[in-house]
């Protein structure tokens, strides 16, 4: 076994790396502050080749891997959770649905200006009354002699009301039996009539990514507009969120490894007593502990992007990575506040923003709870 990266990896990584701190850091809190998403950041990270990292040249991505994937979200949430959050959904909620089951012509006409960074795509699942219980979903489509009318909401949604979001994948009921629904799923462009965003503010985390509730109208949208098989959703839908969930994972663990960076320079030089306070075992335990739970987690997220690049199963790794790895984030933005102590409370703390933004992990693309019900499940619980 080899766990070192190969040289293409380790070049992906480098770069994104500077760009990240040279191009992020410094506009990063402000933006957060100021709740304001970043169109010129959105295009700059498509320039350096961010979406569509995982799609093929052919249609616009850059023919790499999960590997690949995870190692480019990992270090831009080591700077920036909200410009990470923009890079993961954009790939794996709007690009990966229209990559994997759309057809020619879908492919054809979105992913190009989607993975170039000149456009957004979204997903639209959660509703008001519809989290981890996505078939309890209430938005429907219902046929028309041309197509299909939607009406209903969407809430929570990222991606989908910024200034360069084109449009957003809607999970629908199209008709069901028995008290089983039948979800399809639909490509819904940001101009159709009757389709509006709202974007959601006062967020604790993520505040300069583009978060929105979606209402749909008697919102017509043509046949062709369905993605896959009609009563295919569900499917599409979980299937998404296996691969999402890696990005999910990288997340928590850039947080972590930004947030253990900071702590680790700050125990260097904050003294107290007389010396250092990385010298007394009351920091330098800690610290020693979230160097071994992020070495911990960056092994099995690799494996499991791995083994999805492989061809293999992976679902339940996957769900092991995001739950360890968000956890861990938790365990480690807190170890480093502890560290900062009062000065970890300030806006202006390094580890401040990493405390906020990796709270959202555990909950986003399915929560710790949901995690656990996947793996049980796996073990045949």
């Amino acid at each position: 076994m080899d766990f070192d990266l190969d040289e293409p990896h380790r070049l992906l990584r480098d770069t994104v790396r500077s760009f990240a701190e040279t191009e992020i850091a410094p506009v990063a809190a402000n933006l957060d502050e100021r709740e304001e998403f970043s169109v010129e950041l959105t295009r700059k990270m498509g320039e350096l080749g961010m979406f569509g990292i995982v799609v093929p040249e052919e249609y616009g991505g850059q023919g790499l891997g999960y590997l690949a994937y995870v190692v480019a979200t990992e270090e831009l949430a080591r700077v920036d959770g909200s410009q990470a959050a923009t890079v993961t959904a954009g790939n794996s909620l709007g690009i990966g649905p229209i990559y994997y089951y759309g057809t020619e012509e879908q492919r054809h006409r979105y992913l190009p200006t989607l993975c170039s960074g000149d456009g957004l795509w979204a997903f639209g699942l959660t509703e008001p009354g519809a989290g981890s219980d996505s078939r309890a979903s209430s938005t429907k489509a219902v046929e028309t002699g041309d197509g299909w009318r939607l009406n209903g909401s969407k809430i929570f949604i990222t991606n989908a009301s910024s200034p360069i979001s084109k449009g957003v994948t809607v999970l629908a009921v199209t008709g069901g039996e028995d008290g089983r629904p039948e979800l399809t799923c639909f490509l819904v462009d940001r101009e159709t009539a009757g389709f509006t965003t709202t974007p959601m503010h006062g967020k604790l985390m993520w505040r300069a990514s583009d978060t929105a509730e979606l209402s749909f109208a008697d919102c017509d949208v043509p046949t062709e507009a369905m993605l896959g098989e009609r009563g295919g959703g569900s499917r599409q839908m979980l299937e998404t969120l296996d691969t999402g969930r890696l990005g999910i994972a990288a997340m928590g663990l850039g947080a972590a490894q930004g947030a253990f960076e900071a702590a680790l320079a700050y125990a260097k030089e904050r003294r107290q007593f007389g010396r250092p306070i990385g010298s007394f075992q009351g920091i330098s335990f800690p610290i020693a502990d979230m160097a071994t739970k992020i070495d911990h987690a960056r092994t099995y997220l690799y494996r499991a992007a791995w083994l999805k690049d492989s061809g293999r199963e992976f679902r339940t790794e996957a769900a092991m990575a995001k739950l360890y790895c968000t956890e861990v984030a938790g365990e480690v933005t807190d170890a480093a506040v502890q560290v900062f102590g009062g000065y970890g409370l300030m806006k202006d703390s390094p580890v401040e923003r990493f405390y906020r933004d990796h709270r959202i992990l555990r909950i986003g693309e399915g929560t710790s709870e949901i995690q656990r019900v996947v793996i049980s499940r796996a073990l045949g619980l």
